[in-house]
Formats: structure tokens, C-alpha cells, sequence
């Protein structure tokens, strides 16, 4: 049986896509094995059983201490040596990272021992260690698009992978807004997002009373912000459910006329298999602003309305919600314009590329 090393992160962001691969991998007779480190190996419940974890020694330098940075490249370096006697034993026929601190080991060594390999970039803008790797590997695999990348790198598009029960509601019929209850649901990651907890309710208590009355809000939000955004809606007379986390996300986003959220790759993904009208304000803080890049294709489209955190305020939310929730034919326009961006096929592509890279080597 052929062998696929996938190397990640211990992020949803990096872990998601891994998932789906392997899953797609074992299906098709592979073996798989994860290598991450002890952060990683405690997001892994998703995984198949048949996938073997390998935890190797890595670090970060985005926590700890001064002392603990400076023992990073030590810690990374044995890492990849592990890697090493690790891959000569039992050697991959194909080698795949998903970014993250973790990831160097594995990429690392397939790099030193010539093993096929690529990466897959999940956002608009290469992650720290996919740039280290981008022109040392076979094939850069780009989640969003266009990504951009180093001088002389070409990305090839593969979208990214989504679960299982939002490739079950790919295409929903969309209902456009109108004289009826609709649904606007708000996501802040997983664990929310203060801004928009404390923007959106205000911006919803805005809207022209005929817009307002026929509301229903999904709001994700942080435990501690949750019986404060509870208690602005019910004063205002909002029909409204807060949650730290909704149990069923895809049928949430397939029930509502418009979506308010962050925009993570994984969400940027959902939205566009889906197809749903969206109000997208990128974290500020992420690095080199990769999710203004992850927003940019749905933006462009015309699927999406931008709002930069430091123009996100109540009074220019709600112009932007009533302009989508009074016009239908737009609104349906913007669904339709999601769906032309979305990728539902993003895991066959990444198998595919997966079995060439395997090809080349027989």
C-alpha cells in the first residue's frame, strides 16, 4: 500500500484540510500518517482511526518567552532528524504540508531524502513556513485564489477541502429576502469575535423598523459577551439566538438570506459551496492581512461586501444589510456570484495531485 505523510499545525485552519485529504486517501487503498506536534496531536478527534499520528518536537516563535524562542531552531532541527530515520524506515511515497510549525519536520526531511512533496496553502497569502518551503517542493497547492506567491512560484488551484455535511447542502436552493422572516446569521470563528458582538446587534437595531420586524439572528458569540448580546436583543424586541457554537453550521448557512462573519479560509470555502450573500470584515491582527486576501475572490464577484474592522461601525453595517435585504434580485445575484467562487471538488483535486506526484517516482 502507498504511503502519504501529511504534515500540519495544530490549527482548524491547517487540520481541516488534512483531515479531508487523508479520509479521501484511505478510501482509495493508501496508508496515512499525521505528523504534528503534542498542540496538533489534541485536535485530531476528527481523524479516521486507520491514520497514524506521529508527534515530532517543533516550536513557535509566536509564544513564550525570549528563552524559549531562542531554544526553537534547536528544537525544529531535532525534530527534522527524527524525521529523517523516521522516513528511511518507512519512506512516503508522497509527502504533503499543510502549514504550521509543525510541518517542518516532515517537509523538511522529505526535502533532504527527495520525496515527492507539496504544500497546501489555505489562504490568500502564504502562511511563515509554506514560504520557507514554497520553491522546495514539487507543487504548491493554493486554497484561495488567486494566492499570492514568491517570484518564480506557480500556484496550482485546488480550492479548499469542507467537510461533509456542507458539501450535502452545496447549491441550496437560496431564498431571496423579502416580506418574511429571514435569517441573518453571524460568525465570529470558533470562538467569535468581540467586534462584531459588539457591532452587529447595534447595526441590526439600526435597520428601518419594516426590515427589522422579519429578522431572525444566529449569532455566534464569546461566553462572556453572550447574555450581554441576549439581553440587547430582547430589549429591542429582536428575535435572536446567541451561542458560544451551533451545533448544526450547515444548515444554518443554507437557511439564511445573509451572512455576517470573519473570513477565514474555512469560512470563505462554506460560503462559496453554499452560495450566500455575505458581509465580510477580515480580522485585522491576522498576519500580512491574509484574510482581506481570502475575501478579495468574493469581493471581486460581487458575492461580498468588505468592511475593514476600522470602517466596521453599526451605521454603515446597517446601510450595507439593508441594501441587501430589500433588493431580491440582487441578493439572489450575490448568491449565485458566491457559488461561481466556490470549489466543491477542492479534495479530489488535492487526491489527484497526491497520486501524479506518486506516478512520477514509479
Amino acid at each position: 500500500m502507498p504511503l502519504l505523510m501529511m504534515a500540519a499545525g495544530g490549527t482548524g485552519g491547517h487540520m481541516f484540510p488534512a483531515q479531508a485529504l487523508a479520509e479521501a486517501m484511505l478510501a482509495r487503498g493508501w496508508r496515512v500518517k499525521l505528523s504534528t506536534d503534542p498542540r496538533g496531536a489534541r485536535y485530531v478527534g476528527g481523524f479516521p482511526e486507520a491514520v497514524e499520528i506521529v508527534e515530532v518536537d517543533s516550536g513557535t516563535f509566536a509564544r513564550g518567552g525570549a528563552l524559549a524562542k531562542l531554544a526553537v531552531p534547536g528544537r525544529i532541527a531535532g525534530g527534522a532528524l527524527k524525521a529523517v530515520r523516521a522516513m528511511r524506515r518507512d519512506r512516503p511515497d508522497v509527502v504533503v504540508g499543510f502549514g504550521g510549525y509543525p510541518a517542518i519536520p516532515a517537509v523538511t526531511a522529505a526535502t533532504l531524502l527527495r520525496v515527492p512533496r507539496m504544500i497546501h496553502e489555505q489562504n490568500g497569502v502564504l502562511g511563515r513556513v509554506n514560504r520557507v518551503f514554497a520553491k522546495r517542493v514539487d507543487v504548491v497547492a493554493c486554497g484561495t485564489w488567486p494566492t499570492a506567491l514568491p517570484e518564480g512560484v506557480e500556484g496550482q488551484h485546488t480550492g479548499n477541502p469542507v467537510r461533509q455535511a456542507i458539501l450535502d447542502r452545496a447549491g441550496a436552493p437560496y431564498i431571496p429576502p423579502g416580506d418574511y422572516p429571514m435569517s441573518v446569521l453571524v460568525v465570529g470563528g470558533s470562538q467569535g469575535a468581540r467586534i462584531l458582538s459588539d457591532v452587529v446587534p447595534e447595526g441590526i437595531a439600526a435597520l428601518p423598523e419594516p426590515v427589522r420586524r422579519n429578522i431572525r439572528v444566529f449569532q455566534q458569540a464569546r461566553a462572556e459577551d453572550v447574555d450581554r448580546v441576549t439581553a440587547f436583543y430582547a430589549a429591542r424586541g429582536i428575535d435572536a439566538d446567541i451561542r458560544t457554537f451551533f451545533e448544526d453550521m450547515p444548515t444554518l448557512l443554507a437557511e439564511a438570506q445573509l451572512v455576517i462573519a470573519r473570513s477565514g479560509a474555512s469560512t470563505i470555502a462554506d460560503l462559496c459551496v453554499i452560495g450566500r450573500p455575505a458581509v465580510l470584515v477580515p480580522f485585522a491582527a491576522a498576519a500580512a492581512d491574509h484574510q482581506t486576501a481570502n475575501a478579495r475572490q468574493m469581493v471581486d464577484a460581487g458575492a461580498a461586501v468588505l468592511m475593514p474592522e476600522s470602517r466596521f461601525d453599526a451605521r454603515s453595517l446597517a446601510e450595507h444589510m439593508e441594501t441587501v435585504l430589500t433588493q431580491p434580485d440582487g441578493a439572489l445575484q450575490m448568491s449565485r456570484a458566491a457559488l461561481s467562487c466556490g470549489t466543491p471538488d477542492a479534495t479530489a483535486r488535492l487526491v489527484a495531485l497526491v497520486e501524479h506526484l506518486a506516478e512520477r517516482t514509479q
